[in-house]
């Protein structure tokens, strides 16, 4: 059994997700079986795509339910980007879908001079600095940290999601990840 599931929705960064947990020495599998999403060590959702297609995708391989049944049995699921967007109630993306409905809250699309938001931004409270790409974001009290003023982690449960891409964000990013892994 691999260490860490990246979930397979048809989309995502999937490649650089599993390249960074491979410098991080875990093994991991792209994959959406319902199996494997339960009984997997870690899951990761990632981020990139369409919050439709996604949804649609994780509905129809059965992994939506799947997910839902791994947050109530309290096992660990990080959220990146989209993926974190996906596990609230909905968004507004693609002319609103409903999402997987871990969280309370929705993804709206950002009221910001520049759209997508792209770019190293730090976070707050946690003072790191990490790399963002988004054009949505979580409006959820769920949230636990903010850049420059937006959502950039929600938690509850056992699920955490950033708005951020910590595969994609140096060592900030890595060490993130390993500490999100270090507690299973």
């Amino acid at each position: 059994m691999s260490d860490v599931i990246v979930v397979d929705y048809g989309a995502g960064n999937t490649r650089s997700v599993r390249a960074a947990l491979t410098h991080l020495g875990r093994t991991s599998y792209v994959s959406a079986e319902p199996i494997l999403i339960a009984d997997a060590p870690y899951v990761i959702l990632p981020g990139v795509g369409s919050a439709r297609s996604a949804m649609e995708h994780l509905d129809e391989t059965g992994a939506a339910n799947a997910l839902r049944e791994r947050f109530a049995a309290n096992r660990p699921i990080l959220g990146i980007c989209l993926g974190m967007q996906l596990a609230l109630r909905a968004s507004e993306e693609d002319g609103g879908v409903k999402c997987l409905g871990l969280l309370e809250g929705l993804a709206v699309r950002l009221d910001a001079p520049r759209i997508p938001r792209l770019g190293w931004a730090a976070v707050e409270p946690w003072g790191d600095v990490f790399y963002f790409a988004h054009s949505f974001v979580a409006e959820s009290p769920d949230t636990v940290a903010t850049s420059e003023g937006l959502s950039a982690a929600v938690r509850r449960g056992s699920f955490l999601g950033v708005q951020f891409h910590p595969e994609k964000s140096d060592v900030a990013g890595l060490t993130f990840l390993e500490s999100c892994l270090s507690r299973v």
